[in-house]
């Protein structure tokens, strides 16, 4: 594997950016080669079968442009495919993304934790083992969000038509405590300003991009693959839809504060 090589992102979409963003604050010395599969979006409407078959030719689109690393930055899709990806290449190093729960529970022991995912996300063996492994240090509410990622791959973040889509979902939470939110999509994290409308200031929010960076430096380092601050550095968008408008949209989310 040439260390030289750009590390690999796919997602359903443009959600997965938020993911790249982390891992490039951590790694900025790194190449990265993004492809978003918008043409099939979005996964969590899909089977299971569908979402693996997806995922794999995700895969290996990406690794015929010789990248070193894989990060599956979609919870669906590591849901459905990552096990089978990391039987096809065993040698590769594949990084999946899953609700970050533990962190949530860590922070808030007893506390009412929304996880807020799709219906398919939300319905997979690795979030129900993640709910069973912490249901009894915290009290762990999933909230289906079937329809809220479309909003990030239109580039609405903000405005009364995401308001009141997430008000019907979240207004039974508005009346009750809630000490922290989960955000088990890649998408979710861009619409933290209108989350944070609807529920204020007080619970606490985490996602996935912190634990997944961490973890690919560690896979590089192990393999000697990682390289340093000073080389690197570039970022390449690729989509399966032939909508350009969504190559300038991802690099809008990218540089989103």
């Amino acid at each position: 594997m040439d260390k030289r090589g750009p590390i690999g992102f796919f997602d359903s979409g443009l959600g997965g950016i938020s993911v790249l963003k982390g891992t490039m604050e951590l790694l900025p010395g790194e190449d990265y080669l993004y492809f978003g599969d918008s043409l099939n979006a979005p996964y969590g409407v899909r089977t299971v079968d569908e979402v693996r078959q997806l995922s794999l030719a995700a895969a290996e689109h990406l690794l015929e442009k010789g990248t070193k690393a894989l990060v599956i930055a979609c919870n669906t899709a590591t849901s459905a495919a990552a096990a089978v990806l990391r039987q096809k290449y065993p040698q590769l190093t594949i990084i999946g993304t899953e609700p970050a729960i533990k962190p949530a529970v860590q922070a808030c022991p007893g506390g009412r934790i929304l996880v807020l995912a799709t219906a398919m996300t939300l319905q997979e063996q690795k979030y129900l083992d993640l709910w069973e492994q912490f249901r009894e240090l915290a009290n762990i509410v999933p909230v289906p969000c079937t329809g809220l990622m479309e909003f990030v791959e239109r580039g609405i973040l903000s405005g009364d038509e995401v308001e009141s889509f997430l008000l019907e979902i979240l207004e039974p939470f508005t009346k009750v405590p809630v000490d922290a939110v989960v955000l088990g999509c890649t998408h979710y994290p861009f619409l933290k300003g209108t989350l944070r409308k609807i529920l204020g200031k007080a619970p606490a929010i985490f996602d996935s991009a912190d634990g997944v960076a961490r973890q690919l430096r560690r896979r590089l380092e192990d393999q000697g693959l990682l390289r340093g601050r000073e080389t690197g550095g570039t970022v390449v968008f690729e989509n399966s839809s032939c909508d350009e408008s969504l190559l300038r949209l991802s690099q809008k989310l990218l540089e989103t504060e």
